[in-house]
């Protein structure tokens, strides 16, 4: 369930017009920053239902393939310090 979640609030960051860049805090202490849209990709939920709970980050030299279930919190980047 906190997957679904996340995938939505990642969803509705993604959307917001203007973008702005956020966060994502991995359990591991990791931090990535999703500075454009077309930094992160998942499959999209279909007929209501979640999607995968897999998610890949291309940005610059970092390449990422983490599952939803790595995120602790989401928080936009001028709010995450």
């Amino acid at each position: 369930m906190r997957t679904d979640v996340l995938q939505v609030e990642i969803r509705r960051l993604l959307r917001a017009v203007p973008f702005r860049p956020f966060v994502l805090n991995l359990e591991n202490g990791d931090r990535i920053v999703i500075e454009h849209p077309e930094n992160i990709a998942f499959d999209p939920a279909t007929n209501g239902s979640p999607g995968s709970s897999e998610f890949y980050v291309i940005s610059g030299g970092l390449r990422l393939f983490r599952t939803f279930e790595a995120i602790s919190s989401v928080a936009l980047a001028d709010e995450a310090g």
